[in-house]
């Protein structure tokens, strides 16, 4: 918390990403240590000190651009996955497991105390991208599924 860290959906993790305030001019250089934000229409979770540097803490919110400065090396195949929901209940994580099949592998995760649940193994973000259009398309009340990169999961 207390250091420069961010967390991202897709980056893979140890990449340096410079983040650029939009608004004040402001920047900071990150580096990414977990995944998220697990809200539609952000990008980038950041540490409170990453926050405070570019003097976000008041709004919470703000309007950036992320520049990428150094990534680690590749990693291996079949490191990205849809998250199509986040529950508290497992049951209802099993039942959307479940659900999901069709679309292929999935699995329930506990994360910070959430179920997630996850589809597919895909070794390309494209691959995952067409998966996530796929299921929103053919499930409208999974409209929400996003990309995740499971770096952090066994294959």
């Amino acid at each position: 918390m207390e250091t420069l860290v961010a967390a991202h959906r897709t980056l893979p993790f140890n990449t340096w990403v410079r983040v650029y305030d939009l608004d004040n001019g402001k920047t900071v250089d990150v580096r990414i240590i977990d995944r998220g934000p697990f809200v539609d229409g952000r990008i980038i979770d950041l540490s409170h000190a990453a926050a405070q540097t570019i003097e976000m803490i008041g709004p919470g919110l703000a309007n950036v651009r992320l520049e990428i400065l150094a990534a680690p090396q590749p990693v291996v195949t079949g490191r990205f996955a849809v998250q199509v929901g986040s529950f508290r209940d497992r049951d209802n994580a099993e039942r959307t497991r479940l659900e999901m099949e069709p679309y292929g592998e999935s699995r329930i995760v506990l994360e910070k105390g959430f179920w997630r649940v996850l589809v597919g193994r895909e070794s390309t973000e494209d691959g995952a991208n067409a998966l996530a259009a796929k299921i929103r398309k053919n499930s409208p009340e999974k409209n929400n599924a996003f990309v995740v990169r499971i770096d952090s999961e066994a294959t």
